[in-house]
Order: C-alpha cells, then structure tokens, then sequence
C-alpha cells in the first residue's frame, strides 16, 4: 500500500476548454494522466489530488470528471483549487462515491496518517497580494487549523497536509502558513497550482523538518508520485 499525489487534473470532458492551448505537453493530457495511473496505482493504495480537478463551472457539470476519477484504481482524497467553482456543499460531496472523498475542515485517515488540508491562497509577500487576498488569506489560516486541530484531537501525530496553493510566496520567505505547519509538527506538504515559467523555481524538498512536494501535473509529467 502507497500513497500518491497529483494536483491540478484540469479535466473538461463537459466544457469546452482544450489543455493543449498552454503548450505541446499538454495535448491529450487526460490520456496521459490515465495510463499512468493505472500502470502505478492499485486498488490500495491512496491518491490525493489537491485542487483545480475541473473547468465545470456547477455540480452538473463536474459529473463526468468526478467520475472519471472515481474508476480510477485506488482511493482518492480530493481538495479545492482556485478552478473548482463547481465546489458545493461538502456534506453532498462526500455522499457521491465511496472511494472518492473530499477534504474542507476535516480529515481522513490512511493507516497511521492523518490526512488534512484546504485550499490555501496568495501569501502575503507576493507582488500580487492585495487587502481582498489578505481576507482569503486568514479564512484559509482558519480552516487549515480546523483540519489539523481535527486529527490532533483525534490523536494522530503523523500528519501529511494537501494544499493547492504554495505555502510561500515567490522569494520563498515564512508564511503564517509555514508556522502552523511546523507548530504541528506535519511531516508532509503537497501542492500544485504553479505552471508555466513559475516552475522553474519552486519549494520542493525538506525544510525546517517538513517535506514539501509540488504535484502539479505538467511538473510532475502528468503521473501520479509516490509520497509515501
């Protein structure tokens, strides 16, 4: 049994929005994404694919997407991207499939891990950090803190955290983010989000005791890495 992560799917299988329009690599990119799953993942093992999953802009929409993923092999734990505006009421998510679960101000657990998360946002720092972010911001703060506190009080002290966002911003200095990360002692970060030109500066690796791994799917050449 393993743990794997990916982030950032991207699936469009109801809308129209062609993946190949941001470069070569991304041509039948879902394809890809499938072959490699099932040549890797088995029925075991977990998956955790941290946010923008689907263009879909409603419930409705997502279907065939959120489908998709569920035949897939393994069980999945999916967290919300800055695309997911299809994202509705958590309670209703987690009642469509029994192998695909969905991750807001709570946890799941896999053997001895805690498994926790949330969206995240724009760290302060950035060049585009504005006051509407700093809101965004500390509401993500809060709701990391409830999906930790969740599994602290539930006695897990093994703890693998999904964001979709970096947990930094692009000079790489200490986020609040950062600081909760570390006063809970979580062992590992994964997220996704950066694309394009902003991968070839990125957080991957150990700092300070926690190991942050970025699952973008381009990044990671659209198949699912092994965490654990």
């Amino acid at each position: 049994m393993a743990i794997y992560a990916i982030s950032d799917l991207h699936l469009a299988f109801s809308s129209d929005k062609p993946m190949d329009i941001f470069g070569e690599k991304w041509v039948q990119h879902d394809e890809k994404i499938k072959n490699n799953w099932i040549e890797k993942v088995t029925e075991d093992d977990l998956i955790l694919i941290a946010g923008d999953i689907s263009w879909a802009m409603n419930p409705s929409e997502s279907k065939e997407d959120l489908d998709w993923i569920d035949k897939l092999p393994g069980k999945k734990i999916i967290s919300k991207g800055n695309h997911d505006y299809w994202w509705g009421s958590i309670t209703k998510l987690n009642k469509l499939y029994e192998s695909t679960k969905f991750i807001q101000n709570n946890f799941y657990v896999y053997e001895d891990y805690a498994i926790c998360g949330t969206r995240g946002w724009i760290c302060p720092g950035s060049d585009k950090f504005t006051s509407k972010d700093e809101k965004i911001y500390l509401r993500e703060l809060i709701r990391l803190r409830l999906s930790l506190d969740a599994a602290k009080g539930a006695g897990y002290q093994k703890i693998i955290v999904m964001l979709h966002y970096p947990p930094t911003n692009e000079k790489f200095e200490e986020s609040e983010v950062q600081k909760i990360l570390k006063e809970y002692n979580v062992e590992k970060v994964i997220y996704g989000h950066l694309h394009g030109m902003a991968l070839s500066r990125v957080l991957n690796g150990n700092i300070d005791g926690i190991e942050y791994i970025l699952t973008s799917a381009d990044f990671i050449n659209f198949s699912p890495k092994r965490i654990l």
